[in-house]
């Protein structure tokens, strides 16, 4: 089993900056992706960032160049900075494990999310 726990959020200015970290503990593998979602009230569940081992991550358009995302292999853990936050970013954050089983079969990891609000 894999369990994420989500730690970082919290309330910030627009403009400001937050750092999200997710650390995962269980059976992680190299080969899992690792990235983070994001959903805001009354809203679906969106993917904001993912990682790529043979790429480079992959990022939502209306965050790129504002949200970094990073994993560090050896703790198992994945960040995601974020700047120049607008109070369109405020929504509950989850990191996300993807992995591909076999075949078509993947599976879904999750934390339990982080509330961040930008307002002032």
């Amino acid at each position: 089993q894999v369990k994420l726990v989500e730690s970082g959020g919290g309330l910030v200015q627009p403009g400001g900056s937050l750092r999200l970290s997710c650390a995962a503990s269980g059976d992680i593998f190299g080969s899992d992706v690792m990235g983070w979602y994001r959903q805001a009230a009354g809203k679906q569940r969106e993917l904001v960032a993912q990682g790529s081992s043979g790429g480079s991550p992959w990022y939502e358009s209306s965050v790129k160049g504002r949200f970094t995302i990073s994993r560090d292999y050896v703790k198992n853990e994945v960040s995601l900075e974020m700047y120049s936050l607008k109070p369109e970013d405020t929504a509950v954050y989850y990191c996300n494990v993807w992995r591909r089983v076999n075949g078509d079969t993947n599976i879904n990891f999750w934390g339990q999310g982080t509330q961040v609000t930008v307002s002032s």
